[in-house]
């Protein structure tokens, strides 16, 4: 069944994966360095960013220093500057070998950068690929950058990219009580909106520390709308391989806050969900196997076979709202609907959903309608509200 619906503001106006190179024609604000550069000059900058920050055929750094912008500093999100720690590895502050930058890390003792950390800067310049979706970190790394960016008086520089899952929106908007590193605002888990749009709305919103507000400017991407369909040229984070994984994050993310594995250590995360007990259940036939690579953090159910749904040839590009029944009749399958619940959801899935309701309606047997229609309201409300922040124009939406 799943298969068959198979303002201080100021803005300034390639390995492929999947999709044809004509879905890659939008560029993001760092490919232009002539629509940003005067920002930059005679200043010392600080570097909000990762791997993910491609700018042409090289990176945003390499072309920053290539025009003499003086970068003093590097400030690194989860998974490190080059992008290779795995997904809660703590990261220590350290000096880049290539260029002799120092690299603030942002994923271990402090998530937020203090006032000595950011000494000797004269405006911070963010840039990294997000992928749209509310528990990926480097929007709450943004956030807090640009609250200690508000709090020290330091402009922010946001160069946007485009958002790979931009062009629909779903899920419940977090509540406050949720709150956490995977989920600071309430937005909703899909929210249709670039790192830029939702700078502007943090801002606007008052929902940095004390209701400031930084000095926030925005270098928009080119030739893109909420309609694209992104690809982006190198893997986001260690586990989001390809544009499949991109487009099946937002569902599939939700397992991690059970014991299924999301194929975290396989060569295809976020492409399969599976577990030990499905061996020999319909439908649960693909096989894989977890395991540490590259050293990095052990994975769910490591060395143990797991018997499950393989999602690498599912049509992800229709994808325009959470895959509910999948999410049910997983859960179900797994033995929710025989009783088996104590332990199943772990704590971080109230984190994941934005709220404690999702777990007990699962819990109870309602159907994917009657959870949509609980958090309607909700997006309605998010939808009039994220209107006055977008920077492209929208998806038609119906």
């Amino acid at each position: 069944m799943v298969f068959e619906w198979l303002k201080s503001i100021h803005i300034l106006l390639t390995l492929p994966f999947l999709f044809s190179s004509a879905l890659r024609a939008q560029q993001p604000a760092a490919a232009d360095i002539s629509a940003y550069l005067h920002l930059l000059k005679d200043k010392k900058i600080g570097l909000t960013t990762n791997h993910s920050a491609l700018a042409g055929n090289g990176h945003l750094l390499d072309l920053l220093l290539r025009h003499n912008v003086d970068v003093v500093k590097i400030y690194a999100p989860e998974h490190g500057f080059r992008g290779v720690a795995g997904a809660g590895e703590k990261v220590g502050d350290y000096t880049d070998e290539i260029t002799g930058i120092p690299v603030v890390s942002l994923y271990g003792s402090s998530r937020k950068p203090g006032k000595a950390q950011l000494a000797g800067i004269d405006c911070m310049l963010f840039d990294m690929q997000d992928v749209g979706v509310r528990f990926y970190t480097y929007l709450s790394t943004m956030h807090y950058v640009m609250e200690a960016c508000a709090e020290n008086s330091l402009p922010f520089i946001l160069l946007d990219r485009p958002n790979p899952n931009g062009f629909y929106i779903d899920g419940p908007v977090l509540k406050p009580e949720c709150r956490s590193f995977v989920g600071m605002h309430e937005i909703p888990v899909v929210h249709g909106m670039t790192l830029g749009e939702l700078a502007l709305m943090i801002n606007g919103e008052g929902w940095l520390a004390g209701g400031r507000e930084c000095s926030l400017t925005v270098v928009p991407c080119r030739d893109y709308t909420h309609e694209s369909r992104y690809v982006p040229p190198v893997r986001p984070s260690p586990n989001l391989p390809d544009i499949q994984a991109i487009l099946l994050y937002p569902t599939l993310c939700f397992f991690e806050g059970t014991p299924l594995s999301v194929g975290r250590g396989t060569d295809f995360p976020f492409k399969v969900v599976g577990h030990p007990r499905f061996k020999g259940k319909k439908g649960y036939e693909f096989s894989f196997v977890p395991s540490t690579r590259d050293g990095r953090l052990k994975p769910l159910l490591e060395n143990q076979t797991c018997y499950g749904k393989y999602f690498g040839d599912f049509d992800a590009g229709n994808i325009r709202e959470l895959m509910l029944d999948l999410i049910l009749e997983i859960c179900g399958d797994y033995g929710i609907k025989n009783g088996i619940k104590n332990g199943f959801f772990k704590p971080v899935f109230d984190k994941l959903a934005g709220n404690t309701l999702l777990q007990k309606q699962i819990e109870n047997g309602a159907s994917a309608r009657e959870i949509r229609n609980s958090w309607r309201n909700d997006l309605e409300k998010f939808k009039i509200k994220r209107k006055k922040y977008l920077l492209y124009p929208d998806f038609s939406q119906t």
